[in-house]
């Protein structure tokens, strides 16, 4: 059977849209890092070399595959993680040069998918399309563990309401956020969403207080 993340793991990628605590575990994805500004065209790209890497992992092992633990799967959601230049958090008054951005995306790979699998995928989409930036996608494991988190409704903007209930439910159970670095799954495709129609999972660590 199918194995459809929207189904299966409603806990991890379908929250309420009201702050809750969640363990997450160990995951694989790939990945691939950059700084600046989203709206520019090199995030795109990056974007797009992740899709291409994702499906091609996706195809090439549903057309045949003899992957010990193999399941037929639906592509997992983009995700990023943010933070900020040292520059930019030192000049920090409230709101956020969208320059200074620093950001990891990624798309989780399913627990049967390993390196080799990995770089055969490469080494064939980079025969068949080409593309500079398939050399910065790395495969890695992350373990984001104990977090707060909710489903974001609306515009990427106006996330920080979104962030400050947050942290006043972490608040009210003793917890205390770990940094301001916070990670987004981005399951509305902005390029045809709507802002005010966008969902988006917004989570961060969090410790004991």
């Amino acid at each position: 059977m199918k194995h459809e993340w929207r189904k299966k793991e409603k806990k991890l990628y379908l929250p309420k849209n009201r702050p809750e605590l969640i363990d997450v575990p160990e995951q694989q994805f790939l990945t691939i890092e950059g700084e600046g500004n989203p709206n520019d065209t090199i995030f795109q790209e990056y974007i797009g070399v992740l899709y291409a890497l994702s499906y091609a992992i996706k195809m090439t092992l549903k057309r045949g595959s003899e992957v010990p633990g193999y399941y037929d799967y639906t592509v997992y959601p983009l995700e990023g993680i943010w933070d900020i230049t040292e520059e930019a958090k030192k000049r920090f008054k409230g709101t956020i040069d969208r320059n200074s951005l620093i950001f990891k995306l990624m798309i989780r790979q399913p627990d049967f998918v390993n390196e080799f699998i990995i770089e055969e995928i490469r080494a064939f989409t980079k025969k068949k399309k080409p593309d500079t930036l398939l050399e910065e996608v790395k495969f890695e494991k992350i373990a984001d563990g104990h977090c707060v988190q909710m489903m974001h409704l609306g515009s990427y903007d106006n996330e920080a309401e979104s962030f400050e209930t947050m942290e006043t439910f972490a608040e009210k159970e003793n917890l205390l956020r770990t940094s301001k670095v916070h990670r987004e799954i981005y399951l509305s495709d902005f390029r045809k969403v709507a802002p005010e129609k966008l969902k988006t999972v917004l989570r961060f660590k969090v410790t004991n207080s």
